[in-house]
Formats: structure tokens, C-alpha cells, sequence
């Protein structure tokens, strides 16, 4: 009991640091992804914070499933290291007593897996498509930044402005390249400002300017000068019903027979069996060869896990892509490991104990002799 209460006091300090370095290296590393793609013009910066949170909810059980499988790692390997493995046999104990407590250390992470990957992680995936949705259905005119040229969201206009008002109403010196086929609109115009009309329609009003419009390549160009020139700024509406399936609801996601509706199934029905799996092939991973080093069996159970998870990605593709059955698919990875792990469980049985009495009967032979 002592010892139990020991090994299980270890884990969660060992799992605690551990997830809490795994967490901080995903937010760093999404701050700067997102950071990237505001300053690129790719995401709204008001929405960088959200994403990040977002984000980071959905990859909680993914972290969660390396942190339980690097401190069972961690924690079991300096056993081997410190000798305490040499008392565990010499008291007539087998590799196989620590599958127990090290499962009920595994218990409440794979809990908190399953109530992340089945109810929360759909919800953030949803919220980050519905930013991404509303700012790729953003207005032409609030895409306009002070001395920069920028693309409109159909791809055919591109907007140039020297000033900008700070709030954002008026814009001075304004340039606007349009593609319709093969012609093509030049307007370029003193300044401009945004109008709304009664019933909600909105316009981008150009003042004193001149309008472009001909054919590329051909002398067939007009001209034309304007006082005032509204164009009808008429975005599309945002589509809060977000069809991924990343971000259906698990009760819905079940109800689909499609094949990306069965392949997201799959995933996250082995998320929290992989909590599992991965926990019982760390028992007899932990074994440390002086001869080796002490480093070793860690990078190869990193490998393993990297592996492990890569291919439940492949499986989930498999299935979308109907190369592969829902049935064969959600059980192929697991069984795989679990199979190396009891292969590798049987390899450390077999190997020969450690038995204190014969070292002392050697050490006495040895005296004697």
C-alpha cells in the first residue's frame, strides 16, 4: 500500500510538470503561428486570442495522452535506474504487478480525455471555423489598410489607399484594380467614404476621380471622370451551420453513415483507449540497459508514440478516403500496440530475475575461496 501510494504521488508530480510544459510550448507555439498569419492578413487580430484558447482546448487530449505515457516512462525508468526494480523482484514480485496501479493512475486522465475529445474539443473546433468563416466573408472595405495593396475575398479586386481616417469612415487617394474576364477596371479617385443606406445596403463612395475600363492587351479602353462613384458593397452572409465534421456534436456525428463522419469517429473513440494502450506499453519500454545509456528507451518511446498517433491520423484518412472499413479502422492502431506491448512484456519476463540469495551465495564462495 505504501509503495502504491508512493508510485502513484510520483506519477501525478512527474504527469503535473509535465503537462504543464507540454501546454505552455503549444500556446507559445500558437501565439506565434497566429501572430504570423495576422500579420499576413490571414486571421483578424481581434481574433487571436479566441483562437489560441480555442485552439489549445483541442489538443488538451492529445497532450494529455504524451503526458501519461512520458511520466509512466520517466517514473518506471528511475526504478530501473535507482535499483528499486532489483528490490520489486527480489521480493517475489513480476514486471506484471505494476499494470494495476499504473492503470489506476491512467483512470481519470483518460476520463478527462474521453469529456474533452467527445464533448469539448468538437465545440472549440466549430468556434474556430466560425471565425475563420465570418473573417473569410469579411466586407472588401474593411480589408483596406493605409499604404498597402490588398485582395478582395472573390480574388478580383485589389485595393490601394494612401490615408485612412481613424475611424476608419473616410480613405484618401484611392486605388482599385477590378477583373471581369478578360476586362479589366481601373478606378482611382481623391477619397471616398462609407454610405448605408436606410434599408442596410452599404456603399464605398469614391469623390473626383477617374474610371478605367477596357480589355488587357487591346486599345479598347474608355474613360471616364466622376464626381461621386458608388460601388455596392453586398457581402455574403456568414453560414453559422459549419458542415465539418470536426465540429459536429458526437451524438450527431453517430447518426451520419458518411465515410469523414465514420473516420472522426474512429479518432476520437481511440483517443481515450490510446490513454491505455500507450500507459501498458511504457511498463516494460522503461527498461534501462547500462550498456546503452539511460536516455534511450525515452527517444524510442517517443518514436513509438509519435508513430503511434501518426498513424491514427492515417487510419482517420483511410476511412474518409474508403480505403479502409470503420470496423477494421478503429481498433487496427491499438491492437497493433497493444500487441508490442505484450510482446515486450513477455521479452522482460523471460529475461533472468535478479535473485538476492544467489548473489549472496556467490559473495560467500567467493570469501570462501
Amino acid at each position: 500500500m505504501i509503495f502504491r501510494q508512493s508510485l502513484r504521488r510520483d506519477l501525478n508530480s512527474v504527469a503535473g510538470v509535465m503537462f504543464a510544459t507540454l501546454f505552455t510550448i503549444l500556446v507559445t507555439t500558437s501565439l506565434i503561428r497566429f501572430l504570423n498569419r495576422a500579420t499576413s492578413d490571414r486571421i483578424a487580430s481581434s481574433d487571436i486570442l479566441p483562437l489560441i484558447a480555442f485552439n489549445a482546448i483541442g489538443f488538451i487530449p492529445v497532450l494529455l495522452v504524451l503526458t501519461v505515457f512520458l511520466s509512466v516512462l520517466m517514473v518506471l525508468a528511475r526504478a530501473w535506474r535507482d535499483s528499486e526494480m532489483v528490490i520489486w523482484f527480489a521480493s517475489g514480485q513480476s514486471l506484471t504487478a505494476w499494470i494495476r496501479p499504473v492503470m489506476m493512475f491512467v483512470l481519470p486522465y483518460a476520463a478527462v480525455v474521453a469529456a474533452v475529445t467527445f464533448v469539448l474539443s468538437p465545440w472549440a473546433n466549430q468556434q474556430i471555423a466560425e471565425l475563420r468563416e465570418r473573417f473569410n466573408q469579411r466586407e472588401d472595405v474593411s480589408m483596406v489598410a493605409p499604404g498597402q495593396f490588398r485582395e478582395s475575398t472573390s480574388s478580383n479586386r485589389v485595393f490601394f489607399v494612401e490615408s485612412m481616417s481613424p475611424d476608419k469612415s473616410t480613405v484618401s487617394n484611392v486605388f482599385v484594380v477590378q477583373h471581369n474576364g478578360p476586362r479589366m477596371v481601373v478606378v482611382a479617385s481623391r477619397g471616398g467614404h462609407v454610405k448605408i443606406e436606410e434599408n442596410g445596403d452599404r456603399f464605398l463612395v469614391l469623390e473626383d476621380g477617374r474610371r478605367y475600363d477596357g480589355t488587357w492587351g487591346t486599345p479598347e479602353y474608355s474613360l471616364m471622370e466622376f464626381l461621386r462613384y458608388g460601388v455596392r458593397l453586398d457581402p455574403k452572409p456568414v453560414n453559422t451551420q459549419i458542415e465539418s465534421v470536426r465540429g459536429m456534436a458526437t451524438p450527431d456525428l453517430m447518426q451520419l453513415s458518411s465515410p469523414a463522419a465514420r473516420g472522426e469517429l474512429a479518432y476520437r473513440v481511440g483517443l481515450p483507449i490510446s490513454v491505455f494502450v500507450i500507459a501498458l506499453l511504457a511498463i516494460p519500454l522503461s527498461f534501462v540497459n547500462p550498456r546503452l545509456g539511460s536516455s534511450v528507451n525515452l527517444v524510442i518511446g517517443v518514436l513509438i508514440y509519435f508513430t503511434y498517433s501518426n498513424l491514427n491520423s492515417v487510419v482517420r484518412s483511410w476511412i474518409t478516403q474508403e480505403k479502409l472499413s470503420f470496423g477494421v479502422g478503429v481498433w487496427l492502431t491499438h491492437a497493433l500496440v497493444l500487441g508490442l506491448a505484450l510482446y515486450m512484456f513477455r521479452k522482460r519476463l523471460t529475461l533472468p530475475r535478479f535473485s538476492f540469495s544467489k548473489l549472496v551465495a556467490r559473495l560467500r564462495g567467493g570469501k570462501t575461496a
